[in-house]
């Protein structure tokens, strides 16, 4: 009996439920929510890195399909628990996952997204997460960008109203039937910058649509 009540267990158990509760939240918004996508130019025809603040991330899979028109994408996520929470939830949009982050497993994480890119993949992530600071850059999407030579294009999800959790991130839930603004930047190069300019420059694009 204790083992039924294990923390193993118990992981198991919402793994198994949450992510498509989550799923059909996430359905169910796209569906009643009125969708605006601005995207000056549509860079999905090369192998890139999209990157999108953590809190705005709940609606990235539907958008990047959205606006792909495919689920070719494979999703750096954290080695914690909420990563393999995650990872369940990617699969039901079909794509892919790395498990990881720059603080652990970062080479490893480097490798195969470096392989991902190799066979044409987009990769995606999150370059506050999984820990924050909010809205800080970490080295992976710039390096990997500056060692593929491939562009990286920012997203954005801004809800004209939504929930907010108190969370270090402030995870952003759209409230249903509102409008979504989803915000894909121009593909750009930084393998000629400096790592601490290619870092400054995601940022900087990021922040010009962030909520």
């Amino acid at each position: 009996m204790a083992k039924l009540f294990s923390k193993e267990f118990k992981r198991k158990l919402l793994v198994w439920i949450v992510p498509p509760l989550i799923y059909a939240l996430i359905k169910l918004l796209f569906f009643t929510c009125k969708k605006k996508f601005y995207r000056p130019q549509n860079g999905s025809a090369t192998p890139s890195i999209y990157v999108l603040w953590h809190g705005e991330i709940l609606m990235a899979a539907a958008a990047y399909t959205y606006y792909t028109k495919r689920v070719e994408a494979d999703t750096i996520v954290s080695s914690h628990f909420d990563g393999e929470l995650a990872a369940r939830l990617m699969q039901l949009f079909g794509g892919g996952t790395i498990r990881g982050s720059s603080s652990k497993g970062g080479a490893s994480v480097l490798r195969q997204a470096l392989k991902s890119l190799q066979k044409g993949r987009d990769i995606a992530l999150t370059p506050d997460g999984p820990r924050g600071p909010r809205h800080s850059v970490a080295d992976g999407a710039a390096v990997l960008a500056m060692m593929k030579k491939v562009p990286i294009i920012t997203m954005n999800c801004n809800p004209t109203s939504y929930w907010s959790m108190k969370s270090w991130d402030r995870f952003c839930i759209p409230k249903p039937f509102c409008t979504i603004e989803f915000y894909f930047g121009n593909p750009f190069y930084v393998h000629e910058l400096s790592l601490e300019e290619a870092k400054s420059l995601i940022q900087k694009r990021l922040l010009e649509h962030a909520v």
